[in-house]
């Protein structure tokens, strides 16, 4: 009696996608130096905003996990472009991150911040899409007038609902009481947004900003389950 042939073994399962896993499919998609050069699209979309030399292109780089996907100029102030990158694994796109130019540098002629606060306050008044805000500030020197002016811009669209989160970059560069101090006064400034210590060079808060932002992206599974929330956070040793 002959026996039968083994079963082919059932094919694994797919690896579940992690918040910073998800991060590191981001790629290029495309720049625009104006509005209506930037694709129409139903995707939720996420802003990097800040000032020059707060350390945003530093922070979507090491989320990413590559070091050149956004520009960092030597001469912050001259990137005028809206970049964006989409994210998802398997071809599938199912969120775009935009990268807003730096603002407020000394060396930019005048004429082109006036245009680029314009295009930038326009872009987030009228993104219809737009799903979140993430604003660079460097703790040391705290939100300035600039920050507080493009705060005024989106508080319109945070309080229907736009989500925002100020990420407090170069934390290494604090002791632990200073980023305690700079967590509460920065919660007192987001107006209900959230925020979060960051450092590129000791990898604090990378998995804490990636959780947020694929909450955000994700609010549901496929079974209807609430997305599971980001760690609180709290100042590293």
């Amino acid at each position: 009696m002959t026996s039968s042939p083994p079963k082919p073994a059932a094919p694994a399962a797919p690896a579940p996608v992690t918040p910073l896993g998800w991060m590191h499919t981001a790629r290029f998609l495309t720049t625009a130096a104006q509005l209506h050069h930037l694709p129409d699209h139903d995707l939720p979309e996420i802003a990097f905003v800040g000032r020059s030399n707060a350390g945003k292109s530093t922070c979507i780089n090491t989320l990413t996990q590559q070091k050149q996907l956004a520009f960092a100029s030597k001469k912050p102030g001259r990137t005028q472009h809206i970049n964006l990158f989409s994210l998802g694994k398997q071809g599938i796109t199912d969120a775009v991150l935009a990268d807003l130019p730096g603002y407020g540098y000394a060396a930019v002629a005048r004429d082109d911040k006036a245009r680029w606060q314009r295009v930038m306050a326009n872009y987030l008044v009228s993104r219809p899409n737009l799903l979140g805000v993430v604003m660079m500030c460097d703790p040391r020197h705290g939100l300035t007038e600039l920050d507080e002016a493009l705060l005024e811009v989106i508080r319109p669209r945070v309080e229907q609902g736009l989500k925002f989160l100020i990420v407090l970059t170069k934390a290494d560069k604090l002791t632990r009481a200073e980023q305690a101090k700079a967590l509460s006064i920065a919660r007192l400034q987001a107006g209900g947004g959230e925020v979060r210590l960051f450092s590129a060079l000791k990898k604090q808060g990378l998995e804490e900003v990636a959780q947020l932002l694929w909450d955000w992206t994700h609010p549901a599974n496929a079974t209807g389950e609430a997305a599971s929330p980001a760690a609180p956070e709290t100042p590293a040793d």
